[in-house]
């Protein structure tokens, strides 16, 4: 396969589904809750899934694609060699309310989850995140890497909270505290892909989240790898996705072997 191909394929998708998101932006929506009153769907995110799975299975039939609002589409996932995944977008609740911080998230990955190119369209901002497996990540075509920083009490951190925060205990309310007091800054910014791009860009030095699910976070995951970073789960294992608890801790790597300790206090 020629990934750089898919990969440029991906990126004006990406591009054109961010352009429908805008078409929507700041208007009065239609919308819907999902798992909770606080997990909302809006016409929106259908529209621009819809667009997306529709390019991408015209260009890839053999391939198979899952989407946040859609879910499996095209070839069997049973024989499929290649997967989509894909958020039309992250950061729905920003988007619902206006606030510009949302993206447009596409990930290619073998069968077994592991991400082999990728793109975090940053809509309102025109941005563009690329990654391909083992040649570097980009941002608006020049290479990306991680920050140098070493510290914690320097970093500034990114996280997001689950959407059964108001009735599991396990609602990062006790990671939030322990890093809080331990970092120059946390940050909540709601969208776990974008928040990707960031450590990949060195914005900020380090992500961590639960309940995430894999279209959020694979194309945001191989960026933070293909800038030098490092992606596990809180323990320390690699491919997090494949993993049924869905908690991700990115960094800088300087930085990992820190959070985990104070993860797994």
């Amino acid at each position: 396969m020629d990934t750089h191909a898919v990969l440029q394929d991906a990126i004006a998708i990406a591009q054109a589904g961010g352009k429908i998101a805008l078409s929507y932006f700041r208007k009065p929506l239609k919308m819907e809750t999902k798992a909770s009153s606080i997990d909302i769907v809006t016409e929106a995110d259908k529209a621009v899934e819809l667009y997306i799975a529709e390019e991408i299975l015209k260009r890839y039939p053999e391939h198979h694609l899952v989407g946040e609002e859609g879910g499996g589409q095209g070839a069997a996932s049973e024989t499929a060699e290649y997967f989509w995944y894909v958020d039309p977008i992250d950061g729905t609740t920003n988007f619902a309310n206006g606030i510009p911080y949302f993206s447009v998230s596409i990930a290619l990955t073998d069968a077994n989850r592991c991400p082999l190119a990728g793109v975090v369209y940053d809509v309102t901002r025109d941005d563009v995140y690329a990654a391909i497996q083992g040649q570097g990540a980009t941002f608006n075509g020049k290479p990306l890497q991680v920050s140098q920083t070493s510290e914690l009490i320097n970093s500034v951190l990114v996280t997001g909270f689950p959407y059964d925060r108001t009735t599991s205990p396990d609602n990062n309310l006790k990671e939030w505290s322990a890093f809080i007091v331990q970092t120059r800054s946390v940050r909540c910014l709601g969208s776990a892909a974008l928040d990707l791009a960031y450590v990949a860009a060195g914005r900020v030095d380090g992500y961590w989240e639960r309940g995430i699910n894999s279209w959020d976070v694979l194309a945001g995951m191989l960026l933070v790898e293909e800038s030098g970073g490092k992606v596990t789960d809180y323990a320390g294992n690699d491919t997090p996705q494949n993993k049924p608890d869905k908690r991700y801790l990115a960094s800088n790597g300087h930085l990992h072997a820190t959070m985990i300790d104070i993860l797994q206090a």
